[in-house]
């Protein structure tokens, strides 16, 4: 393979992986922010709890690492419940002011914690031998990890895809965000959906926060600062609780990141900004946004 072809496989696959990360966190976000109307910026800090949970079970407890993906998500889930029922519900009708000042305490509160019981450096996690090394795809090698990343990716997108659109409760989040007034006259419980809303999406950000250990370079105390403008970007590119507009955000934003970061290391961290301010200029709404 020519040189050029080797770059750009190298570009798509990486930028893929990248890609599914971001979405797998930002999607909670969409929904939670689509959905309540709740500027949630403390979702960074369920990811970075996940990550944190993960680490701990595999290093110190010697749990699997799917295994400790599959608590890191319950546990945090479950975590994030108290929070929804007795902080968050509380300011669903106040201004976004009052909710950005609670939830920038909230992270950071979760960065203190987190230094404090772990240390201010970034904690690493070993890897399972059957996602070490590198596959000979034929026309290129790639991390393990990363095709990991894509096919799990790729997985978790389609589950979501269905119990948004084939399912029960899909279709009650669906309604509640086109019209919660509407969606409660029709018998619709939106209390109880937003505490079950908050939790999947809580949950999600704490699967992508064990799975992004190893492609972010380890999980650190700032990562609820350091990545929550990149979360916030793929939610307003891709349209508030849009699945859809999240996922063709993420797969649009990660590939472009990583692309500049490759090519010009120097200014490629702007390239993603300048996409969205572009994007945004011309559908202020988001890709898939409504009008």
């Amino acid at each position: 393979m020519s040189p050029f072809l080797n770059e750009i496989s190298t570009v798509l696959v990486f930028g893929l992986a990248y890609a599914m990360l971001l979405f797998i966190i930002s999607v909670g976000l969409s929904i939670t922010m689509g959905l309540m109307g709740f500027a949630n910026l403390a979702h960074g800090s369920f990811a970075m709890m996940g990550g944190y949970v993960t680490v701990t079970l595999v290093t110190q407890s010697g749990v699997p690492f799917a295994a400790a993906l599959l608590i890191s998500f319950v546990a945090i889930a479950l975590l994030s419940i108290p929070f929804e029922r007795f902080l968050y519900r509380h300011l669903y009708r106040r201004s976004e002011l009052d909710q950005v000042l609670l939830t920038i305490g909230l992270v950071f509160a979760s960065i203190a914690g987190v230094t404090f019981i772990w240390g201010p450096d970034p904690q690493l996690i070993q890897m399972p031998n059957y996602l070490k090394g590198s596959v000979d795809l034929g026309f290129n090698t790639f991390p393990k990890y990363r095709i990991f990343m894509i096919i799990a990716g790729a997985m978790i997108v389609a589950g979501l895809f269905y119990g948004l659109e084939r399912t029960k409760i899909g279709a009650q989040i669906r309604a509640a965000v086109d019209n919660r007034t509407m969606a409660e006259s029709v018998g619709i419980n939106t209390d109880r959906l937003f505490t079950w809303t908050f939790a999947l999406g809580s949950g999600m950000a704490a699967l992508g926060g064990g799975l992004g250990i190893q492609i972010l370079g380890g999980i650190k105390p700032v990562f609820a600062f350091e990545y929550l403008v990149i979360f916030l970007i793929v939610v307003a590119v891709g349209g508030m609780g849009n699945i859809r507009g999240t996922f063709f955000a993420a797969l649009i934003l990660g590939i472009i990141d990583f692309a500049g970061k490759f090519y010009f290391p120097e200014g490629g961290a702007f390239v993603i900004f300048a996409v969205t301010i572009l994007v945004l200029l011309i559908r202020p709404q988001g890709l898939l946004g409504k009008n």
